[in-house]
This record gives C-alpha cells, sequence and structure tokens, in this order.
C-alpha cells in the first residue's frame, strides 16, 4: 500500500470520528435552538392575542356596549377572547402550524372548555401564581407538541358577565345560557392562553440546518483531503521518489552526479542532504577502484 493511500486512510478514520462526533453534539444544538426559535415565536403570538385583548377590553368593548344592538342580541366582539382567537385565526394563515385556544375550566361558550390536559396547565398555573408563563412538550396522536401557556386572571370587568347569572347581560343568557361560565371569583385563574404548535416544525428546521451544515463540511473535507494530499506529495513523496529513484540507479552502478535538490532544513531536506553526501562518497570510492 503506498504512502498516500495510508495517509488518505488515516484522514477518513479521524474525520469520520469527528465528524460523527461533532454531528450528534451538532445536531442536539441545532434542535435545542430550533426550540427556541419556536417558543420565541408562539410569545411574539401570545404578546399580539393579549394585546388584543387588552384593546378589546379597553377600547372595543365600552363602545360596543354603547350599541343599541348590544340590548337585542349578544354581541361576541365585545369579549376579548373572541378578538383575540379571530385575531389569531387570520395570523394562522402566515402560520398554518401554530394554533391559539383561551381554554377555560368553566366558559361561558362550551368551545372554550379546557380538555384535560389544558385543564392541568390552568391549575398548575393557579397553585404557582409566581409563574407568568409555562412551556413544555405533550404527546398527541399526530406526535409530540409543544406549547406555551399564560394565566388567564378574572379582573373585575371579568365579574359583570361571570359571577352570577343575575349580574350578566340578558343577551349573553339569551344566547349562552344561565348553566355555564359563572361562579367566577376575582384573581382566580380560570383558564389559560395556549399557543401549540407541533414538534415538527422544530424538527424540521434543525433538520434542514443540520444538512445544510453538513453539506458544507463535506466541502471543505474534500478540499482539505485534496490540499494535504497535494502537500503530502510535493513535501514528503516527491522527494523520497526522487531518492529512490537515484538509489535503485546507484544500486545498479550507474552513477549520478547531480545532486538531489535541497529545499528548506527539515527532515525531508536533513535526509536528502545524507544522500547526496552517500552519493558523493561512493562516486569518490568507485573512482578511487578505478
Amino acid at each position: 500500500m503506498k504512502l498516500l493511500t495510508k495517509f488518505n486512510l488515516i484522514l477518513l478514520v479521524v474525520f469520520a470520528t469527528g465528524g460523527l462526533i461533532i454531528s450528534q453534539i451538532i445536531s442536539s444544538f441545532l434542535v435545542s435552538n430550533a426550540q427556541r426559535e419556536v417558543l420565541q415565536q408562539a410569545e411574539l403570538m401570545m404578546a399580539s392575542a393579549t394585546s388584543v385583548r387588552d384593546y378589546t377590553s379597553s377600547d372595543l368593548r365600552p363602545l360596543l356596549e354603547q350599541n343599541p344592538q348590544h340590548q337585542q342580541r349578544f354581541l361576541p366582539e365585545t369579549v376579548p377572547a373572541f378578538g383575540a382567537i379571530t385575531t389569531f385565526a387570520k395570523l394562522r394563515q402566515k402560520y398554518p402550524d401554530y394554533s391559539y385556544r383561551e381554554a377555560t375550566l368553566n366558559p361561558t361558550n362550551p368551545q372554550n372548555r379546557a380538555t384535560d390536559w389544558e385543564a392541568d396547565v390552568i391549575r398548575y398555573l393557579g397553585d404557582h401564581r409566581d409563574e407568568k408563563q409555562l412551556s413544555g412538550q405533550r404527546p398527541t396522536p399526530l406526535g409530540p407538541s409543544m406549547y406555551l401557556a399564560m394565566p388567564l386572571v378574572a379582573g373585575q370587568a371579568c365579574l359583570g358577565c361571570h359571577s352570577t347569572p343575575e349580574a350578566a347581560p340578558r343577551a349573553m343568557i339569551a344566547t349562552y345560557g344561565s348553566n355555564n361560565g359563572f361562579g367566577w371569583k376575582q384573581d382566580s385563574v380560570i383558564g389559560a392562553q395556549i399557543v401549540s404548535v407541533p414538534m415538527s416544525v422544530p424538527l424540521q428546521k434543525a433538520t434542514q440546518a443540520f444538512h445544510i451544515l453538513l453539506a458544507y463540511l463535506t466541502v471543505i473535507f474534500v478540499v482539505t483531503l485534496v490540499v494535504l494530499d497535494a502537500a503530502v506529495y510535493l513535501i514528503v513523496i516527491l522527494p523520497l521518489k526522487r531518492m529512490a529513484d537515484a538509489a535503485d540507479r546507484v544500486s545498479k552502478g550507474e552513477t549520478v552526479s547531480a545532486p538531489l535538490p535541497v529545499k528548506g532544513k527539515d527532515e525531508i531536506a536533513a535526509v536528502t542532504e545524507s544522500f547526496n553526501r552517500m552519493q558523493q562518497s561512493l562516486i569518490k570510492a568507485f573512482k578511487m577502484l578505478g
């Protein structure tokens, strides 16, 4: 096996081992980074939904309550949750993988009733009032999903509709009945804003980034291997090949008068100088014998 082939095999083993270790580290880092990126987007969406809720409660609702139609039929636009959910539905046109829920333990609208896992999140936020948000993963029939949740706290304005059926607007009672959505206590956690996204989204982002990085690493490896092969051939193999050819001619009785070129002061240059001295000594010895 030639020297350059042995050198390439050693490089392949080293690069393959190092590449395997590095790829595992990079893959884990990219997945974590993609998850953070997805959560940051979820936080922005949550902030947007919260802003819509605040705007509806402080500016839009007082105006709509003055509308005569509000006395005849219930206007859902007066509900902060309606504005947030409707706005997020439009946002999903650009981010279809994200979903938004305002899950409540005892909602007026049955569509907003919390599922089992949402109820667990709400109770956790209620038991840990110092935590302003909660994120995690949960299994779903379509695969694992990430979620970001923030507590919904019943304020004074909420009690006007959700304290007792007698205090609630007649239009709301006519629409949803008097059995659900009442008995809320001020400052209690009655629900949660929840943004969910499948784990396939950050994994897909991480996979794309990993493939791009892997392609760059492969190109760098090939270029590095070519450069190292050229350097080894010019610096080591070519001088050794010249010495081997000269030694072969000398062994056959040929006289090689011109010394081999010596470049630099490294080990190859030292061996070349030694060979030139040996060659000159043999030439002198042959002349003395002749």
